[in-house]
């Protein structure tokens, strides 16, 4: 099926933890490994929404709840030492549970969803965690031989740190193993950008380290 018009460039344009992992500094400290920049994509928000509150399953007053696998995503913002960064940006975008983004440059055909939330911009509490409550986004092809895996797009930023763009996998799903853009990146790198799946059901931890400037 063809999905997109978008050119690999086009698509690939706007950009250059699971569990964080650790890397081994120059002076011989064990620190956290950087969370990678990986590509934003084109399809970041461009029509301001004024719900972009921690809960992406509604949207507006309308109560009405959107369609797929409600799950939470949860986690830390941290620096290379293992210290919590709070009132970090955390900033979340993703397609719906059909893979569809609300967004005037996708053409995916499939439905939007209109009580689904899609974006939201929230802070890191004192521990530098976050939390919101989601569906997990579809899978959607990009090309004839090319599907990409369910993911949620991060930017994260905060005074004093470098901002990262980057994106959030989810453990066991097969698309990973073959996603062109994932690929691209080392085998560590990767590993930083796959949430694992919690005890808590339908909950996923990831969290993201930063640097400072």
């Amino acid at each position: 099926m063809q999905y997109s018009k978008l050119s690999r460039r086009q698509f690939l344009s706007g950009a250059s933890i699971a569990g964080a992992t650790f890397a081994i500094s120059a002076a011989g400290e064990q620190t956290l490994r950087v969370t990678p920049p990986h590509i934003e994509g084109p399809f970041y928000p461009v029509v301001e929404q004024a719900d972009k509150d921690a809960d992406l399953t509604v949207f507006g007053d309308s109560g009405a709840v959107a369609k797929g696998e409600i799950i939470t995503v949860q986690g830390h913002v941290l620096d290379e030492s293992n210290t919590p960064i709070a009132d970090a940006v955390v900033d979340v975008w993703q397609a719906n549970a059909a893979g569809r983004y609300a967004h005037e440059r996708d053409p995916n055909p499939a439905p939007l969803d209109p009580h689904f939330q899609g974006w939201a911009i929230i802070k890191t509490d004192a521990a530098g965690r976050y939390k919101f409550k989601t569906v997990k986004p579809g899978a959607y092809p990009v090309a004839d031989d090319w599907t990409r895996p369910p993911h949620i797009h991060f930017k994260v930023s905060r005074r004093g740190f470098r901002e990262v763009t980057t994106q959030m996998y989810f453990e066991d799903e097969p698309l990973n193993d073959i996603d062109r853009l994932l690929n691209e990146l080392p085998a560590d790198m990767q590993s930083t950008l796959i949430a694992t799946r919690q005890a808590e059901p339908a909950a996923f931890e990831f969290n993201v380290v930063l640097t400072k400037v």
